[in-house]
């Protein structure tokens, strides 16, 4: 059997392996999900919108969204996840967006109606998102919460603290 010796060397790189190696194991995985995944399990996608009014006045089309458009998926509450979509931006600081609502598609809330609100995220970031970059698809990773609460732009069903925004890249 080979004799083994331990250099100087050898012993700086074992302990930086062993410095990093630990804050690498206590990271938290995030599950990568899609829209479809904010639906309960055993709602079809096609049951979560129900009749509309038109608001003739207006020229407008509010949905009626029903129980099926507001059941959210608790599972996912307290997760850490990443997820597709397109922003709308809520609040904009000098360095770029800080809230916004993440959509399933390029425009929704802004054209009648929005989507239902299990089909909405409401994301905070810590770090702005640059302003000339809100028509990209973008990755979000971040602990979610199912909270539904309602805002100018529509109901929403879920909430994200960002701690990752990135390019979607095709």
């Amino acid at each position: 059997m080979k004799n083994l010796t331990l250099t100087r060397r050898h012993f700086g790189l074992l302990a930086a392996a062993g410095i990093v190696a630990p804050a690498r194991g206590f990271a938290q995985p995030y599950r990568e999900i899609t829209w479809d995944d904010l639906i309960p399990p055993g709602v079809p996608y096609s049951e979560i919108i129900a009749d509309g009014e038109k608001d003739e006045v207006n020229d407008t089309w509010s949905p009626i969204f029903d129980e099926n458009g507001v059941k959210l998926n608790t599972a996912l509450n307290g997760q850490v996840i990443r997820m597709p979509g397109y922003i709308i931006p809520l609040e904009t600081v000098a360095d770029g967006v800080t809230e916004f609502v993440l959509v399933p598609y390029v425009g929704a809330c802004i054209h009648v109606p929005p989507p239902p609100p299990n089909q909405l995220v409401f994301v905070t970031a810590k770090n702005p998102w640059p302003s000339d970059n809100l028509w990209d698809a973008i990755w979000v990773t971040g602990q979610m919460s199912t909270n539904l609460r309602s805002t100018d732009l529509g109901d929403i069903g879920y909430e994200l603290a960002a701690l990752n925004i990135e390019i979607y890249e095709w």
